[in-house]
């Protein structure tokens, strides 16, 4: 199982962390793209595409490496670890994209939201977002809330794949 997990959760780790790190440095030349929701659907694509292989990953070892069962708990805790490895690389990657390609994305993305809500909000409305997304650019400064923040984004993905592998995949062992 630990093989398993560790070469599924690697190369999908290498799926999501390439296609965020191409896409990122792409917009990063292009600063129109950036945000929005064309980045979004690309990057939840892409986890959804990386976590795919928690499935084969599940059946390779429920088949070939565990008789053809598989429990409900066993599927699920493979689908974490994986999770867990690519979220891993994910998260480096994204720090490595982030402060070496794109230093400037929270300013970025800070005057993008402020500037889509003026169209919608009070002054006082405007204010009081300006001082959340201000305190925010602040807190992504700090190590721990940034890998925090990048692990939320990603993980709870993988979580969720996972939970929908093992109920697909679990199966009893057949009795003689």
């Amino acid at each position: 199982m630990k093989k398993n997990v560790l070469v599924f959760g690697l190369i999908s780790g290498l799926v999501v962390s390439t296609i965020m790190a191409i896409s990122m440095t792409y917009m990063s030349r292009h600063p129109e793209l950036c945000g929005g929701v064309s980045s979004m659907v690309v990057g939840y694509l892409s986890m959804l595409l990386a976590f795919s292989l928690i499935f084969v990953a599940v059946k390779n070892f429920r088949d070939q490496q565990n008789g053809g069962a598989i429990s409900f708990g066993k599927a699920f805790t493979i689908g974490v670890l994986i999770s867990l490895i690519a979220s891993t690389m994910y998260v480096i990657t994204w720090a490595l994209v982030y402060h070496f390609v794109m230093p400037d994305f929270m300013d970025r993305y800070v005057e993008q939201i402020i500037e889509h809500a003026k169209a919608s909000s009070s002054p006082a409305e405007l204010q009081k977002l300006t001082e959340q997304m201000n305190t925010q650019r602040e807190n992504y400064k700090n190590p721990v809330f940034f890998s925090l923040m990048t692990y939320m984004e990603i993980l709870p993905v993988g979580i969720i794949v996972s939970l929908i592998v093992a109920i697909i995949l679990k199966r009893k062992a057949a009795t003689a």
